[in-house]
């Protein structure tokens, strides 16, 4: 699959960590590659990329491949991140769940701590944070411990909103609206913390390490508690002037009611809460909606019914966005099974034949690569972005 964006690095002296920031960016992107291919997509000299690579061993950002041999000359030896080179940690407080995850430098989790819960506490959930901060850094033991160059949070913007679809008591929701999360973890620790609205994460996640790779311009829908997303376009994430940009659950289904009533939004048909209650009514349990039994006997006469009304309703907050965005594609993912997810897409991609394509260009959809971690993931991926891309702005991707 072809990659559209590529680091470009200079010969300029003074560019030392640029240079090297920029040959960790080609190989994030692009996987293992020899040093000749390194210097063809960063448009540095041969020269260049042996002393930045032979930095980057050293200080073990990158190791050896074994050698691809089978053709003429020398075997060439393709150079890989090495996973042990940095870590950073991911925390995604849910409306349902918390996880803190422990991941490497290839952005793969190393140890996943997780609760469940009916809605967060702020008044438990930040010793609940501190304890797990605790354990992830022990269990790194004080080496490794060094190479941890951060926290990012991965968290809703408005924890306590729609509190009356969830059935949450009034004066539980109002807890959260004077709390400045960042701080809180912040004053947890020495490293440098950062946060993001979770679905933007997610986004972030599937941007650097799923399908966003190869596509310029993307909507990204993730199925969750309650339905978001995510916008991408030329390769750079749109987070918006407050970082709510993307904000799909929003999105009115319909016109107002005669009686002045707003219409319905999308998150209120299409989010897994909804799934959750269904399970519920019908004596089933809830808790199947984040695992294989969704698309299974008992779950599935059920399941197949919130698809009926959530498939076209999805369909038509893409519909929306097409017709105001050129999108390469559309990229679904959520917080339920590989399985379900197949299942949702067959059915989205049936509700979009059902529209009318005349005047835009109706765009490809696609299987989100990441999953159910794809926010701690992405909330992991900022402090990794700060120390070693080669531009702070975790969105900025230079093209080739």
């Amino acid at each position: 699959m072809p990659k559209n964006i590529d680091p470009r690095g200079s010969n300029q002296l003074g560019m030392r960590q640029f240079n090297e920031r920029v040959v960790l960016q080609a190989i994030r992107l692009h996987g293992a590659l020899p040093k000749a291919e390194i210097a063809r997509l960063t448009n540095l000299t041969a020269q260049t990329v042996q002393i930045i690579i032979s930095r980057l061993e050293a200080d073990g950002l990158v190791v050896k491949r074994a050698p691809v041999r089978g053709k003429i000359g020398q075997p060439s030896v393709p150079m890989a991140l090495n996973p042990a080179g940095a870590y950073s940690i991911g925390i995604k407080i849910g409306r349902r769940s918390l996880d803190v995850l422990l991941v490497d430098f290839n952005a793969q989790v190393r140890e996943r701590l997780t609760l469940a819960y009916e809605f967060p506490d702020p008044d438990t959930l930040f010793d609940e944070i501190r304890v797990r901060l605790k354990t992830l850094r022990q269990s790194l033991g004080p080496e490794r411990a060094k190479l941890l160059h951060g926290i990012g949070i991965a968290a809703p913007l408005s924890l306590g909103g729609w509190q009356s679809l969830l059935g949450v008591a009034p004066e539980q929701a109002a807890k959260w609206n004077d709390i400045d999360i960042r701080a809180r973890v912040a004053a947890m620790t020495t490293l440098p913390v950062e946060l993001v609205k979770d679905t933007a994460a997610a986004c972030v996640a599937e941007l650097v390490a799923g399908r966003g790779r190869s596509i310029r311009s993307f909507l990204y829908v993730f199925i969750d508690t309650f339905i978001g997303g995510g916008l991408v376009i030329d390769s750079h994430l749109r987070p918006g002037a407050t970082g709510n940009a993307g904000a799909l659950g929003s999105m009115p289904l319909g016109l107002g009611g005669a009686d002045g009533a707003p219409p319905r939004q999308l998150l209120s048909v299409a989010s897994l809460f909804t799934l959750e209650m269904m399970y519920a009514q019908a004596g089933l349990d809830a808790r199947a909606v984040a695992d294989e039994r969704a698309v299974e006997a008992p779950w599935m006469p059920v399941t197949r019914e919130w698809m009926q009304q959530a498939s076209p309703a999805i369909a038509m907050a893409i519909h929306s966005a097409t017709a105001l965005l050129e999108l390469d594609g559309v990229i679904v993912d959520g917080s339920f099974s590989r399985e379900m997810l197949a299942e949702v897409l067959v059915q989205v991609d049936g509700a979009l034949d059902r529209f009318s394509w005349e005047g835009i260009a109706r765009p490809e959809l696609l299987a989100g690569a990441v999953g159910a971690d794809a926010r701690a993931i992405g909330g992991a991926l900022l402090p990794l972005y700060a120390n070693f891309a080669p531009d702070r702005d975790l969105f900025l991707k230079l093209d080739r």
